[in-house]
């Protein structure tokens, strides 16, 4: 049988996108921890696998890679199951933007800036930044309604099929609504709020559900 490694930790919404591709391709793999905040950063051994010091990174019959999109992909061509990318180029294209809106504008207004100062800051006894929160609220808004948009009637972001781009919006998501702002943009979003109910209920989520924790 073969080895399969994903490298990073639970809480990290790139790592979850990893093992949700996983678990929707039924594969088997093994989450190995690694905390990239321990005193000194992240262990030798791992910036051996990933330079930058950033998770997730993964492996395969000693086949390394990191970087969340081109793990996700390689993970859906090299394994049977579900296709998890679109056959049609536009369609495929739609799924490649959405996961470029994800990781250029949502990753940090949603999570940085709108749930860690919500939800972690307080638990970990500390104000939130009220500033910060309020000037990410408008550029929240912005990702939320071209997530909306994008996704037009379909049940799925890029089209009828789930593909990588719910995969990789899903983790950011369940941090988001965390916070009061994050629920109460969903729901002023009804399109958005069902595509998140069917994504809530697939097994994978629950599977990959980290407890709570700080994010990376």
């Amino acid at each position: 049988m073969s080895q399969l490694i994903v490298f990073g930790a639970a809480y990290s919404v790139y790592v979850r996108a990893v093992r949700l591709t996983l678990v929707e391709k039924q594969v088997a793999y093994r989450l190995q921890e690694v905390d990239i905040f321990a005193p000194g950063g992240p262990p030798a051994d791992y910036l051996a696998r990933q330079p930058f010091g950033r998770i997730p990174a993964f492996e395969h019959d000693g086949f390394t890679l990191y970087e969340t999109t081109a793990i996700t992909r390689y993970v859906d061509e090299a394994f049977d199951g579900p296709r998890l990318q679109p056959e049609d180029a536009m369609q495929r294209a739609r799924m490649n933007q959405i996961i470029g809106i994800l990781d250029s504008y949502a990753y940090r207004t949603l999570i940085w800036d709108i749930y860690v100062e919500r939800v972690d800051a307080p638990r970990e006894g500390r104000a939130a930044d009220e500033t910060k929160i309020a000037a990410a609220l408008p550029r929240a808004r912005i990702c939320l309604d071209e997530l909306t948009r994008l996704k037009g009637q379909a049940p799925f972001l890029a089209g009828d099929a789930l593909t990588l781009a719910d995969l990789h919006a899903a983790p950011m998501f369940a941090y988001f609504l965390a916070a009061p702002e994050g629920a109460a943009m969903l729901a002023e979003r009804p399109a958005l709020a069902g595509w998140w109910r069917r994504m809530a209920a697939r097994p994978g989520m629950t599977a990959t559900r980290p407890s709570l924790n700080s994010i990376a």
